[in-house]
């Protein structure tokens, strides 16, 4: 995992999924932040002023996935 040197001070109440959606836009990368703060990986809500390391993730492009159409479910038949 590469760390980006940035740094986020959270506010209490504050999650790693919150986080996560503030700072990446989605709160599917609250994994990559438990990862690079393995120290506070216990906490479930912040009490404020802790300091996470951000990491680099890799976000795609909302435009590779435009023509992407999933299939149809096979209950819908």
């Amino acid at each position: 995992m590469t760390l980006s040197g940035q740094e986020y001070t959270c506010v209490a109440g504050q999650t790693f999924d919150m986080v996560s959606l503030l700072v990446y836009g989605d709160e599917v990368y609250a994994c990559d932040l438990l990862c690079a703060n393995p120290a506070l990986s216990t906490k479930p809500f912040f009490t404020g002023g802790e300091i996470l390391q951000l990491p680099v993730v890799e976000i795609p492009d909302v435009d590779e996935d435009e023509d992407y159409m999933p299939p149809d479910a096979p209950w819908k038949g």
